[in-house]
């Protein structure tokens, strides 16, 4: 989610079966994306688990449904830091799907994009960028190149160039994320806050500190009023801003913000 890293985003996905197996998967799907928007991980990762049982239960272990909440049980697992959990998750996610269908649909670009956010979690990137690079590909094509999912990927791939110093590579590919998802999802999206946030490290990198401020101040205004004042995403923007204004001289505006940031974090804990 520091959102410095990459932009993963959770889909669950709910296709067609047996209808009351369904109406329950959708439940525990519904909860899972409700808590991880809340930040809640260990209880998202448990509600995870018991869908995904039901799912193997109700359509084999071999089906799409599987595959979906195995991909979900991977970024959890990944968001906790817990990489060979979610590596063995996303491989077997990312099985079923291309020998279901085929190598190049959306899906599959989904499972590529969380198999190289473990491998980047690791810092194990070069592992992660022929994965990111495949993924942007299928998307563009599947998708058409003003798709939000293309903005994720682009998103990603900038984020594996920015923790390489590459950032004439990273700052385009940013831009044109950020240019996707404000015509896509509209300014106040909490996807277009991580555009925004990412960006803006690209900027404080290189000392550009007065392109990176306005970025930085919209981003923590989306995530407060999109995800609410103590979600870790503003935590983050707490923490990014407060940073800025330590390297541009204002200690005593950075203070205040830091100190909220260590309290949202506390909370969660």
């Amino acid at each position: 989610m520091k959102i410095a890293r990459l932009a993963f985003v959770l889909t669950v996905l709910t296709l067609c079966g047996n209808a009351h197996a369904d109406t329950e998967l959708d439940k525990l799907n519904q909860e899972v994306v409700t808590l991880y928007k809340q930040g809640n991980y260990a209880r998202a990762t448990k509600v995870a688990t018991q869908a995904l049982k039901k799912a193997k239960l109700a359509y084999g272990s071999n089906d799409l449904q599987v595959a979906a909440s195995m991909n979900t049980l991977a970024e959890l697992h990944r968001a906790q830091g817990q990489y060979a959990q979610a590596q063995a998750f996303i491989q077997r996610a990312l099985a079923i799907r291309e020998k279901v269908l085929g190598p190049e649909h959306p899906d599959v670009a989904e499972s590529l994009n969380t198999l190289a956010g473990v491998y980047f979690a690791q810092k194990q990137y070069d592992q992660a960028e022929p994965l990111l690079q495949r993924a942007l590909i299928i998307r563009e094509k599947a998708l058409g190149p003003h798709h939000p999912d293309v903005a994720t990927s682009l998103n990603n791939q900038a984020g594996l160039y920015r923790v390489r110093g590459q950032y004439d590579r990273a700052e385009p590919l940013y831009q044109r994320a950020l240019i996707i998802d404000e015509a896509a999802l509209g300014p106040h999206h909490p996807d277009l806050a991580t555009d925004l946030n990412n960006l803006a490290l690209v900027y404080k990198s290189q000392g550009k500190y007065e392109a990176a401020e306005p970025l930085q101040r919209r981003a923590l205004v989306i995530w407060e009023k999109a995800l609410g004042a103590n979600h870790l995403n503003v935590a983050t923007a707490l923490s990014n801003l407060a940073d800025l204004y330590r390297k541009t001289q204002r200690e005593t505006e950075a203070k205040p913000l830091e100190n909220r940031a260590a309290a949202i974090r506390a909370k969660k804990r």
